[in-house]
C-alpha cells in the first residue's frame, strides 16, 4: 500500500487559513495555531453578527415607527394592532420608510388603523 504524503494539501489548509487571518494583530495574523484560533472566532462572530443585525434593524423600524405615530396620538402596539384589524398587509420596514419618507402616506394608513380600532 502507498504511504500518503500530506505535504501538498496541508500547504494549501495552511495557506486558506493564513490569507483568512490577514491583518489581524500580531500574532494572530503570523503564526498558523493563533490564526487557526482567531479565524474560528472570528467566523462564529460573523455568524451571529448575522442574526444580530435583522433584530437591530428590526428595533430601529420599530423605534421609527413608534415616533412618527406619537403626533397622530397614537402608540405603537396599538397602531399594529389597528392594522392586523384592518387588513393592512405592510411589514415593519416598510412602515418605517414611509413614515420617514412619505408622511403623507403614514398618516393616511394611520387613518386606516385608527377607523378599524372604532
Amino acid at each position: 500500500m502507498a504511504r500518503v504524503k500530506r505535504a501538498q494539501i496541508r500547504k494549501v489548509r495552511r495557506k486558506r487559513v493564513m490569507t483568512r487571518a490577514k491583518g489581524f494583530f500580531q500574532q494572530r495574523g503570523k503564526t498558523y495555531r493563533q490564526a487557526h484560533q482567531a479565524v474560528l472566532k472570528a467566523e462564529a462572530y460573523a455568524f451571529r453578527g448575522r442574526k444580530e443585525r435583522k433584530r437591530h434593524f428590526r428595533r430601529l423600524w420599530i423605534v421609527r415607527i413608534n415616533a412618527a405615530l406619537r403626533p397622530h396620538g397614537m402608540s405603537y402596539s396599538v397602531f399594529i394592532h389597528g392594522l392586523n384589524q384592518a387588513g393592512i398587509p405592510l411589514n415593519r420596514k416598510v412602515l418605517a420608510d414611509l413614515a420617514l419618507n412619505d408622511a403623507a402616506a403614514f398618516g393616511s394608513i394611520v387613518g386606516q388603523a385608527k377607523s378599524a380600532l372604532a
